[in-house]
C-alpha cells in the first residue's frame, strides 16, 4: 500500500492495521454484530413476514370464497322460499279445489265460454285420474261442439289464456254433412285438483 503523503513508498497491510487497530477494532465489531443481526433477526423476520402475508393472501381469498358461497346460499334459499309461496298460492289460488269445483270450471264454465263464443256445446263426458305419489288428481273431458270456424278458434284462445287451469289435450275437427253446416269439434281438457286430505 502507498503510505500516505508520499510517493512511491510502500507500506506492509500489517503497520496500517497495527496504527489503525484502535478504529478498525470497532468498525469490524459493528460489521460482525450488523451481520449476525442480519442473519440472526432480520432474514428470519423477512421470511415471517412473507408466509404471514401469503397466509393473508389465502384467507383474503377464502373469505370472498366464503361469502360467495353465502349469497349463493342465502340466494338458494329465498328462490325457494319464493317458490314455495307461489308454489302455494297455485294450489290455493289457481287449482280448482276439488272434484266437484274441478267438474264446475271444466264442464259448467266452458259451456258458459262456449255459449260466448257462440259455439253450441253437445255433450261432455268427465273422467277422473288418481296420480301415483301426488296429492292431486287430474280430471280429462271430452267433449263435442258445433260452430263457424272463427267462433271456435276464438273459443279455444279463450281457454288457452283464460284465468282458469285448463290444458288442452287435443282438438278434433270435422266438416259438415253440407257446405253450410257448422264444423263439429271434438274437444280434450285436462284439469287437476286437489285430492282430500292431501292439501298442502
Amino acid at each position: 500500500m502507498k503510505a500516505l503523503f508520499a510517493f512511491n513508498t510502500d507500506v506492509a497491510w500489517s503497520r496500517v492495521i497495527a496504527d489503525q487497530r484502535r478504529w478498525l477494532l470497532p468498525v469490524v465489531a459493528l460489521l460482525a454484530i450488523n451481520i449476525a443481526v442480519l442473519f440472526a433477526v432480520v432474514l428470519p423476520m423477512r421470511r415471517s413476514v412473507e408466509t404471514g402475508t401469503e397466509q393473508a393472501t389465502a384467507s383474503a381469498q377464502a373469505l370472498g370464497a366464503a361469502i360467495a358461497e353465502l349469497k349463493d346460499a342465502e340466494a338458494t334459499r329465498d328462490g325457494q322460499v319464493d317458490a314455495s309461496k307461489d308454489l302455494d298460492r297455485f294450489y290455493g289460488e289457481v287449482l280448482p279445489a276439488n272434484f266437484a269445483a274441478a267438474r264446475r270450471m271444466t264442464q259448467l264454465k266452458l259451456a258458459q265460454m262456449a255459449r260466448a263464443q257462440d259455439v253450441r256445446y253437445q255433450s261432455g263426458a268427465a273422467t277422473p285420474e288418481s296420480l301415483r305419489d301426488s296429492t292431486l288428481a287430474r280430471l280429462r273431458v271430452d267433449c263435442s261442439l258445433e260452430g263457424d270456424w272463427d267462433d271456435i278458434r276464438q273459443l279455444i284462445y279463450e281457454i288457452e289464456t283464460g284465468p282458469d287451469f285448463m290444458v288442452i289435450d287435443h282438438v278434433s275437427l270435422a266438416e259438415g254433412g253440407s257446405a253450410t253446416a257448422p264444423l263439429s269439434l271434438s274437444l280434450g281438457i285436462s284439469t287437476y285438483y286437489r285430492v282430500a286430505g292431501n292439501v298442502r
